[in-house]
């Protein structure tokens, strides 16, 4: 994983929720299907975290897309989460930056380069993922169109799960979060 804080000043970050047992059971399941779909993907594990993004940018610090998409458990969100992003949106304004490279990433020995959807997609995660457009989701992994397609036609059972924790992590490729500076436990956040 890439180390130079110091010689960049913008780090992407993605601010969510950690899901509890349950939800990383069925995450981590329908990654093992995708994986299956598509080798290339990532596997969910210490470098790729299933998780809720609450909101995502550019923060100061000191593969074509076309055939291959990613997979995700959609969360329907409720009044405290459009609440929580509201206030860490209003609360981190003031130390979001409006762009950032690739150097702003977490790179990882299976991930050394940052596509440009990517950066896209951070760049404009506050204004295409804020507010009334924001769809909380848990990332599954990577797979080929028809494959979501496939999953996307399929029926889902809904179940619960809980949140246990909120952390910011540094972004790495195919939005995931790679790297976490910090995290509090689910209790001392009200």
């Amino acid at each position: 994983m890439s180390e130079n804080k110091a010689q960049n000043p913008v780090t992407a970050m993605d601010i969510v929720l950690e899901p509890d047992a349950t939800m990383i059971e069925r995450a981590q399941a329908a990654n093992a299907a995708l994986r299956k779909n598509s080798p290339k993907g990532y596997s969910l594990d210490e470098e790729h975290r299933p998780h809720i993004s609450v909101m995502g940018g550019y923060v100061y610090t000191a593969i074509p897309l076309k055939e291959i998409g990613l997979g995700g458990i959609v969360v329907e969100p409720t009044p405290d989460m459009m609440r929580l992003q509201r206030k860490l949106i209003a609360a981190l304004a003031p130390f979001m930056s409006p762009t950032g490279t690739d150097a702003a990433y977490a790179k990882t020995p299976s991930a050394p380069v940052i596509n440009q959807a990517t950066l896209d997609a951070v760049a404009t995660y506050l204004s295409e993922h804020a507010g009334e457009h924001y769809s909380p989701h848990v990332t599954i992994g990577v797979g080929t169109a028809k494959y979501l397609d496939t999953l996307l036609a399929a029926p889902f059972p809904a179940f619960n799960f809980s949140a246990v924790g909120v952390s910011a992590y540094q972004f790495g490729n195919f939005w995931n979060c790679c790297k976490a500076p910090a995290s509090v436990q689910a209790d001392a956040v009200s």
